[in-house]
């Protein structure tokens, strides 16, 4: 055999191309992304604000349609994502992206057609995609595509194409559009250095976690004290990308205060708070895998939910301990026995319910007693929790019901609920449970119930609502 004949050969069975296209990298555990776009997906991936199309692709070849770049931009901002009905008579309530499209709309970052459509389906163009961007990171661009894509060039954002235009006509395929979304969040990606520091800002809360991206989810990259002396740059939604000597970053705006007027982005949140305890209980786990329904197992569905509010209250000043951060099995009494150590304020128990098939919906548990001093405020969060669990998940209202038979609830020195999020033996809702879209929004419920329980109560909460939007 020739020595060209055999290398061909060898080359073949270990899938080494010789001639076609350059293969794809993995990114996020999808096998479809090309190596430009690899880290720009993997970095919105990480931060939840871009889906694959299935657990392994990402469809990156696929054209962005109008419905997916409002749910891109909306995970972005921490626009309100929860589905509802729009102002578009073809973007019906029931449609993925129908919270972050009305919510974009009544931002100012998009809009409809005539008719009172939005034509969710419709191919993003590459000029398009140059004002969504311009809009939603607040970019002067004198309302004209041409404009738009000037604001993202100078920016090393967006760059031109090789017959010298923009290509304003040319639709713009998922790939693409994660890359430029990512390089107007973080500069670090964009194709020059034109990340600005214009604010002097201060550090207004103990211990400040800076994270590498826009959202809790992000990993955090370094922490700050309080009085801190910060420069601010530009805002993606409720965080602002920061700098404090070599640490750069992304921190919340509620806990930055304004160096010049001493006005701090935390005026409506109670120092009280600081004070409060919040337990997280993950029902089950370890060899107590709750109930099962199409072989998925109720302990890791709300060890994930429940790991999601914890991330949610680590951006306020409460205090927050789960009573298990793992798939392991603490009892009933020592779950109790655990919130008591840490002098808890409130403990919530996340479960999913199961019914042989026949029930649906969510419902919240509570124990009401004459004897108990925590009655009516156990019911008071139960209460405030089932109402933001229904209006996010958008399944059957089973209301809070008294129950004297559970001993987390029987045993508690403080005012306890159980959220029974949905039923994992009815299929529709297991496949809610399935998703960590719903997980995220089960645990976005639960974090704005606890805060509109306080807030009933008196306490200034205001400013972390923010953290969800």
């Amino acid at each position: 055999m020739k020595r060209s004949t055999l290398f061909i050969f060898l080359a073949f069975l270990l899938m080494i191309p010789l001639f076609g296209p350059v293969p794809t990298a993995q990114a996020a555990g999808f096998v479809d992304v090309p190596s430009r776009a690899l880290k720009e997906v993997n970095y919105l991936a990480e931060g939840g604000i871009a889906n694959g199309s299935s657990a392994t692709t990402f469809a990156s070849e696929k054209t962005v349609t109008r419905a997916e770049a409002a749910a891109f931009i909306g995970r972005a901002l921490q626009l309100n994502g929860t589905k509802r009905v729009t102002n578009f008579k073809d973007v019906a309530s029931g449609n993925f992206a129908s919270g972050y499209i009305q919510s974009a709309v009544e931002k100012g970052i998009l809009s409809g057609y005539s008719g009172g459509r939005f034509l969710p389906y419709n191919k993003v163009t590459r000029g398009e995609m140059a004002v969504m961007l311009s809009k939603a990171f607040g970019y002067e661009f004198g309302g004209n595509l041409s404009g738009a894509a000037k604001a993202l060039m100078t920016r090393g954002i967006a760059k031109g194409l090789e017959d010298g235009t923009f290509g304003a006509d040319q639709p713009i395929i998922r790939a693409d559009f994660s890359v430029f979304l990512a390089r107007a969040i973080n500069p670090d990606f964009r194709t020059k250095d034109t990340a600005s520091f214009d604010k002097t800002l201060w550090v207004d809360v103990d211990d400040l976690n800076v994270r590498t991206g826009p959202s809790a989810k992000y990993a955090k990259n370094g922490s700050l004290k309080e009085g801190t002396k910060i420069l601010a740059g530009h805002g993606v939604g409720g965080w602002i990308y920061i700098k404090s000597d070599n640490l750069i970053g992304f921190a919340h705006k509620s806990y930055l205060r304004d160096a010049e007027t001493g006005s701090s982005n935390r005026d409506d949140v109670d120092p009280r708070l600081a004070n409060q305890t919040i337990i997280l209980d993950p029902g089950h786990g370890g060899n107590d895998p709750g109930a099962i329904g199409f072989g998925l197992k109720e302990k890791d569905v709300v060890l994930d939910t429940g790991l999601k509010v914890n991330e949610l209250f680590k951006e306020t000043p409460f205090k927050v301990y789960m009573t298990r951060t793992t798939d392991t099995y603490p009892t009933l009494s020592q779950r109790t026995s655990f919130a008591k150590s840490k002098r808890g304020n409130i403990f919530v128990s996340i479960h999913a319910n199961a019914s042989n098939g026949s029930g649906n919906g969510t419902e919240t548990l509570y124990y009401s007693a004459a004897k108990s001093p925590y009655s009516a405020d156990s019911k008071l969060l139960a209460t405030k929790i089932q109402q933001r669990m229904v209006a996010a998940l958008n399944l059957k209202d089973r209301g809070i019901k008294n129950r004297n038979n559970l001993h987390v609830l029987t045993r508690n020195s403080m005012p306890a609920v159980l959220a029974e999020l949905a039923f994992i033996d009815h299929k529709k809702e297991n496949d809610m449970l399935k998703s960590d879209y719903w997980r995220t929004a089960a645990a976005k419920a639960i974090y704005l119930g606890v805060l509109d329980y306080y807030q009933a109560k008196g306490y200034k909460v205001d400013a972390l609502y923010e953290t969800v939007k």
